[in-house]
């Protein structure tokens, strides 16, 4: 296990902007308050979304597409180093009318209405390439 001590820097709090790309947003929230690693929650509604399913037999990530609004039930995430861009590892559980939920590596949605909270770190993460898994992760 790899682990270290962290010092809380800073907690935000923000709006999602109606339209806007979930992810994008959280990403643009960390590049403003200059986030080097953060963790966040967050909940609110989508348009439609995309979640990727990490299939470990096959080291790949299988997409799911939704074309209807969602409940964002839970949305858990944390802001690292990624290719020399802060990017957001998002989850998110997602529900339909019925009240089905769908779960997973949120790649990509349109906001309805969000919001969410942000604790920055001090020491800064980065993400590299992990042989045995295939996927890119902290260091």
């Amino acid at each position: 296990m790899n682990y270290r001590a962290v010092e809380t820097t800073g907690e935000y709090v923000a709006r999602l902007e109606t339209g806007a790309d979930w992810r994008a947003q959280i990403e643009s929230l960390a590049d403003a308050v200059e986030a080097d690693a953060a963790w966040f929650t967050a909940l609110g509604a989508v348009q439609d979304a995309e979640l990727w399913f990490y299939d470990q037999d096959a080291c790949e990530y299988e997409p799911v597409a939704f074309d209807d609004p969602l409940e964002v039930a839970s949305c858990v995430g944390n802001v690292s180093w990624l290719d020399d861009e802060r990017f957001a590892h998002t989850h998110a559980v997602l529900s339909d009318d019925d009240g089905t939920a769908y779960a997973g590596h949120l790649n990509e949605a349109t906001v309805w209405a969000g919001e969410v909270y942000l604790r920055t770190f001090e020491a800064p993460l980065e993400r590299e390439y992990d042989e045995s898994t295939d996927l890119n992760l902290w260091l």
